[in-house]
Parts: C-alpha cells; sequence; structure tokens
C-alpha cells in the first residue's frame, strides 16, 4: 500500500469536509468538567451508552467537589453499564480532587498539564482541550480514526500516539480539531470496520485500500 501524500491528505480534508460539514463530538455535557467525565466513561464505550448513563450522574453530581467526595462503591454502580466502572470510578474521583487540590477546581488548559490527571491520555486531552477550550495541541485518535488513517493510507502504524504524529504532519494545524470528528463520522456511516461500503465512498479514488475489498467493483 503506497502511503497518501500530504496533497492528497488536503484533498480528502476537503471531500470530507464538503460531506459532513462541521461535525461535533455527540456527547452530552453543559461544563468543561462534565465534558471531561464524559469523555473518560466513553474509553471502551459507545456515546449513546454513555449519554444515557450521564443523562442521571449528572443529575446526581453537580459540581466537581460532589465528584470528589462521592462514594466509591455507590458511584461504581451509577457507572457500571459504561465497562471498566471500577478504573473509571477511580480515575474520575482522583482527578476531581486533583484538579480541586491542584488547578484551583480548573480544568488545565496544556496538554501536559492534563496528562498529569489520573486517567488522562492524549486522546481524552485532545478532545477535552478542543471542545472545551478551542485548544489544539493535538489529534485526537480513537478506533474510528485510527482505522480510517490506516486504511487511507494516513498511517502505517499501530500505536495512537504514533497515528497521531502522523496525522499532525499531512494535515494543517488549524484542520487538526475537525480532522477528529470528520474520520469518526466517516467511519460510522461508511467506512465501519467490518463492511466498509467503498462503493459509496467519497475517497474511494483517492484510498488505496478501497480495492481491496471483494464486495467493492470498480466503475468505469
Amino acid at each position: 500500500m503506497n502511503p497518501i501524500s500530504s496533497g492528497e491528505s488536503g484533498k480528502i480534508f476537503s471531500l470530507l469536509k464538503n460531506e459532513y460539514g462541521f461535525p461535533k463530538t455527540i456527547l452530552n455535557f453543559s461544563n468543561e468538567w462534565e465534558l471531561m467525565v464524559a469523555v473518560m466513561l466513553s474509553a471502551q464505550c459507545t456515546d449513546i451508552m454513555v449519554n444515557n448513563v450521564t443523562s442521571k450522574l449528572f443529575n446526581k453530581y453537580k459540581s466537581i467537589n460532589e465528584y470528589a467526595d462521592a462514594n466509591i462503591l455507590e458511584f461504581e454502580q451509577d457507572i457500571r453499564s459504561t465497562g471498566f466502572y471500577r478504573n473509571k470510578t477511580k480515575n474520575i474521583i482522583s482527578t476531581a480532587k486533583l484538579i480541586n487540590n491542584h488547578f484551583g477546581g480548573n480544568l488545565p488548559r496544556s496538554i501536559n498539564e492534563m496528562l498529569k490527571l489520573p486517567g488522562v491520555a492524549r486522546k481524552t486531552a485532545n478532545v477535552v482541550l478542543g471542545n472545551a477550550f478551542q485548544i489544539f495541541e493535538g489529534i485526537a485518535v480513537d478506533t474510528h480514526v485510527k482505522r480510517l488513517s490506516i486504511r487511507l493510507g494516513l498511517s502505517s502504524r499501530s500505536d495512537p500516539e504514533k497515528i497521531e504524529l502522523d496525522l499532525m504532519k499531512l494535515f494543517n494545524k488549524k484542520d487538526w480539531f475537525q480532522l477528529t470528528y470528520l474520520l469518526i463520522d466517516h467511519g460510522r456511516k461508511i467506512c465501519n470496520a467490518k463492511k466498509p461500503k467503498c462503493d459509496k465512498c467519497i475517497l474511494n479514488k483517492l484510498c488505496p485500500s478501497a480495492f481491496n475489498f471483494s464486495h467493492f467493483q470498480k466503475k468505469e
């Protein structure tokens, strides 16, 4: 598979933007802390499930102080359906305490400080910084972004942080935030994991993987 060039990556971005406009996270939140909680819960869980859980969670816990003081066993049951609930509980409560004790109750606004928070990796940091503060220090690489990056030849690597570095070299910084959600939307609607709809894909003429799928017939 030949890698995509920087010129072709620009075409990919333009086609996706024309198709999907300005997509954004579908996670529900009303403030930056709720966004942090929702993103932490979304690890290995669908956004729809997270929204189902947070619709009750955000009504029960009104402030970061209430998260910091939450009963661990009770909180585990509150978020149980998101999976990995014990680890998520530990990280969310610990993060709330750390933000209160070391950041004055406010979320940090740099990726280096974000990475000091329990359970926060680059994906979570990028999503929160971009959506909450319009700060773009990197590109959030979730399962959709990872899958499409490899299929499109944007990266040949499997590690999300290495994929992020490859994407940052190929795309303009002003497009980094939008790129994540454009790839996510395209991954959900067209380029899904098991049966990508290559015949309906706006990128099939640029995608080095398109003709490798047996169901896609090249049209003359």
